[in-house]
């Protein structure tokens, strides 16, 4: 399913947070969204995921309005994993993951069993079945979103920081089962590393704008990154990848 963003801006208490960002994700790729804090790369993510409306410009699937879907069928297209989840009552694993299962309620529960049950093993959270959510590390609880995504099967995915919490290992996992599970993805990363290695297309949005696209070695360049993220970079290659990496320091004090 393709995604595009269609010249949005987004404005709150009269401040323009995002302004005519306009990109396309197409079908089974996986893009990212990367700049600095502030930046306005949730803003508009909440926008995809419709907790925000635009204040201008449309965000279509398959050429479709997305704000304009039945809120149903939307649900059944496009999942998302926010930046910040809060419970307020302790459900356990099974019954969050279970809540991924809700826009397809014409579906049995046998099959819907099934299908949970998939999708917590894809993201190592099944040995947790029966724990209490709020009983869970923060890493813990961060696979087991990921896997109320994944069982919610939805065509295109959304994740603002789906790495927070995560430890190295989880991180790659989860990253890489995401890129292999099927939908179109569009993240938002802080990782310019995990960016690097797993996107297809980097977006880098700075003061509400797109300011560089391409692909990841083309995009992470030294001076594009001292500008936007005031570092000094110092690209590599992967070993075994040949994937674009950095190393980072401080730009040097201005005499």
């Amino acid at each position: 399913m393709r995604l595009d963003i269609d010249d949005v801006t987004i404005e709150a208490s009269g401040v323009r947070l995002v302004e005519d960002v306009r990109f396309a994700v197409g079908s089974g790729s996986f893009v990212g969204l990367v700049g600095p804090n502030g930046s306005g790369k949730s803003t508009l993510l909440r926008s995809v995921y419709r907790a925000l409306r635009p204040s201008g410009g449309a965000i279509r699937l398959d050429g479709d309005d997305l704000h304009a879907m039945d809120p149903r069928a939307a649900a059944r297209a496009l999942a998302a994993l926010p930046q910040e989840s809060s419970a307020e009552f302790d459900f356990t694993v099974a019954e969050v993951v279970a809540m991924g299962r809700l826009p397809h309620r014409n579906r049995t529960a046998a099959s819907d069993r099934d299908i949970c049950a998939r999708a917590m093993a894809r993201t190592g959270v099944a040995h947790l079945a029966d724990r209490g959510f709020l009983s869970l590390s923060g890493g813990e609880k961060q696979r087991v979103l990921i896997a109320r995504a994944l069982a919610q099967q939805p065509r295109v995915l959304v994740l603002d920081e789906p790495t927070n919490h995560l430890d190295v290992a989880h991180q790659l996992d989860i990253l890489s089962l995401v890129r292999g599970s099927g939908p179109t993805v569009l993240a938002a990363l802080h990782d310019l590393n995990l960016a690097a290695a797993h996107c297809d297309v980097l977006h880098v949005i700075d003061g509400g704008r797109i300011v560089a696209s391409g692909p990841p070695g083309d995009v992470l360049r030294p001076a594009l990154l001292a500008e936007v993220f005031g570092v000094r970079a110092h690209p590599v290659r992967h070993p075994g990848t040949d994937a674009v990496q950095l190393l980072f320091d401080l730009l040097p004090p201005t005499p």
